[in-house]
C-alpha cells in the first residue's frame, strides 16, 4: 500500500535499515560475481543507493562527493567539506570513521596546479581505504568520472574497470521497502495530475504548467524533480521531449510527463489532455496509443522477456519512421529506481538481445501515436509480482480527458 508522508510511532512504515542492508548485499553480490574488489561510485544516484546519503542537486555534475563499496564490510563515504561532519551526526548507519572529506578538482576547472593537488589527494584517500579493505590489488569498478580522475587513478597503479553493470544489476530487483516508496512516489504524481488538470486551458503557457508542477511536488515532499515535459498543439508531433514557452490554444492536445523523486525514488508518468474540446481524429490517435500500451502491460509477468513486451508495439515504419533508431523513445519501456532510466530497457531497437522479466522489477511502459499536428502520449508504471504485475499509476487514462470545457 501507499503510506503517509510523515514518520509516526502508530504505524510500521518504511524499514530503512532493512532496505539499506538489502542494497549493500545486492552490490556486494555483484562484486563477487564479477570478481571485483570494490566499487568506486561518483554517480549521485549510485552514491545514494550505496550509502543512503544525498546532498543538493547543484553537486550532480561536480564530482565533489563519492563512495567506495568494498567487497566485504561497510561503505566509505567521501563527503564535501563541512557536510562530512553533518553526515556523522545524521547518518549513524555509516560509522563515523568511514566518513572522509570529499571536495574535488571541479572537473579540471581549477588552476592546473590546484587540480593536480586535488587529484593526488583524492586518489591517495581512495587507495588508502582500498588497502584497508585488502582489495587494492584487485580490479576496481567505477561508474563515471572525468578523464582527469581516470588518468590519476590509473597512474596510481589501480586496476580501474567499467563497473556500471555492477550497479545496474544490483539495482534491477527492488526489495519490498523500495517498492513501497516507489508506489508512494507514484501516488504523489497522481495527485499532481489532479492539481494540474484544472490549469490546462487556452492562454496558459507550457512553461507555466511546468512551474506549477515543480512547486506542487516540492510542497508535497518530493526531494528532487528530474524534469517535467509539457508539449502542446503542433509541438506534439514529432515528440520533442521537452517544454517551451508556447501558449496553449483551444482544441489542442497537451501531454505531460512528471519525473519526480520521493525518498530518492523516481516516477516517469505521461498523461494526455485536450484543451476545451477534442476531435474524432484526436480521439482515434489517443485510442491507438492506449491500445498499444494496454497490450504491452497485459503480457507482463515473470518468465517472459523484454522482447515479448516490445513486440506488442508498432514497428518504426507503422509509426511513420524509416527505422527503429529514428523512432527510439516513442514506444519504450525503462526501469525506474533512484534513476529515471535503469535496467530493464525495453524497445524494438534492442529486442534482438532480450532480458528476462523477474518479480521485483519496476519499470515504465510508454506509447505514442501522432498524425499531422496532433500527438498522444500515455505511460504507466508497472511492478512485476510473483504471479503477474501491478499497475501503480492511478490517474485515469482509458479515455482522452477534456480540460477547461465551457
Amino acid at each position: 500500500m501507499t503510506l503517509g508522508m510523515m514518520a509516526t510511532d502508530a504505524e510500521q512504515r518504511i524499514d530503512f535499515e532493512a532496505m539499506r542492508s538489502y542494497k549493500l548485499k545486492r552490490i556486494q553480490a555483484q562484486l563477487a560475481e564479477k570478481d571485483l574488489g570494490a566499487m568506486l561510485c561518483f554517480d549521485p544516484d549510485n552514491v545514494r543507493y550505496a550509502t543512503s546519503t544525498a546532498i543538493g542537486e547543484w553537486s550532480r555534475d561536480k564530482y565533489v562527493r563519492w563512495c567506495v563499496v568494498p567487497r566485504e564490510g561497510e561503505p566509505y563515504l567521501f563527503e564535501l567539506g563541512s557536510a562530512q561532519e553533518v553526515k556523522k551526526e545524521i547518518c549513524p548507519w555509516i560509522p563515523s570513521e568511514r566518513i572522509f572529506p570529499g571536495g574535488g578538482w571541479l572537473r579540471g576547472a581549477n588552476t592546473k596546479g590546484a587540480t593536480s593537488m586535488a587529484l593526488m589527494g583524492t586518489v591517495a584517500r581512495i587507495k588508502a581505504v582500498l588497502e584497508a579493505s585488502k582489495v587494492a590489488e584487485m580490479a576496481i569498478g567505477i561508474d563515471t568520472v572525468d578523464l582527469y580522475m581516470l588518468d590519476a587513478l590509473k597512474s596510481a597503479g589501480l586496476k580501474i574497470v567499467n563497473g556500471w553493470d555492477v550497479m545496474w544489476d544490483a539495482r534491477l530487483i527492488k526489495c519490498p521497502q523500495e517498492l513501497t516508496i516507489i508506489e508512494t512516489a507514484a501516488s504523489l504524481a497522481d495527485g499532481c495530475f489532479e492539481y494540474i488538470a484544472d490549469k490546462i486551458r487556452p492562454g496558459v503557457r507550457e512553461s507555466e504548467i511546468v512551474a506549477e508542477i515543480y512547486g506542487w511536488l516540492l510542497k508535497q515532499g518530493c526531494d528532487r524533480v528530474t524534469g517535467v515535459n509539457c508539449v502542446s498543439g503542433p509541438r506534439s508531433n514529432p515528440h520533442p521531449h521537452d517544454f517551451s514557452d508556447r501558449m496553449i490554444r483551444p482544441g489542442e492536445l497537451v501531454f505531460i510527463d512528471i519525473m519526480a523523486h520521493y525518498l530518492g525514488y523516481g516516477t516517469c508518468y505521461y498523461r494526455t489532455f485536450a484543451a476545451t474540446r477534442t476531435t474524432q481524429k484526436q480521439k482515434d490517435l489517443y485510442k491507438k496509443a492506449h491500445e498499444w500500451l494496454q497490450a504491452s502491460i497485459e503480457v507482463v509477468r515473470p518468465g517472459i522477456t523484454t522482447a515479448d513486451i516490445a513486440n506488442q508495439w508498432p514497428t518504426a515504419q507503422e509509426l511513420g519512421y524509416p527505422d527503429e533508431l529514428a523512432a527510439a523513445g516513442l514506444c519504450v519501456g525503462h526501469g525506474i529506481g533512484v534513476s529515471i532510466h535503469e535496467k530493464p530497457f525495453i524497445t524494438r531497437l534492442f529486442s534482438a538481445e532480450p532480458m528476462p522479466i523477474e518479480a521485483g522489477m519496476h519499470f515504465a511502459l510508454e506509447t505514442f501515436c501522432g498524425e499531422g499536428v496532433d500527438g498522444a502520449r500515455i505511460e504507466q508504471q508497472i511492478i512485476v509480482t510473483e504471479t503477474g504485475h501491478k499497475v501503480i499509476t492511478q490517474w485515469p487514462c482509458d479515455e482522452l480527458m477534456v480540460c477547461s470545457a465551457r
